[in-house]
């Protein structure tokens, strides 16, 4: 499992109406490829890109936008955090 949970900060939920991104926290040793196969797995969309952020506290954060077709909300209503 590469993806640890959502991030659910205000800038996050922002993210996902304004850009259609989601933010999660992944494994330290995740690589693009394999957080994009497990949002594709798990969520039923498709993704259009992922960039990772290795943060101050020693995580990592995945930005994975969304094709137009597919809508961040929707994802985020299954994760309940908008």
């Amino acid at each position: 499992m590469v993806i640890l949970y959502p991030v659910m900060t205000e800038k996050a939920i922002g993210m996902i109406e304004r850009e259609n991104k989601i933010t999660f926290i992944v494994e330290q040793k995740a690589t693009k490829s394999q957080i994009r196969a497990e949002v594709e797995k798990r969520f039923d969309v498709k993704v259009a890109r992922v960039n990772v952020l290795n943060t101050l506290t020693g995580k990592k954060k995945a930005f994975v936008k969304l094709k137009k077709e597919f809508k961040a909300d929707d994802v985020a209503a299954k994760l309940k955090i908008a």
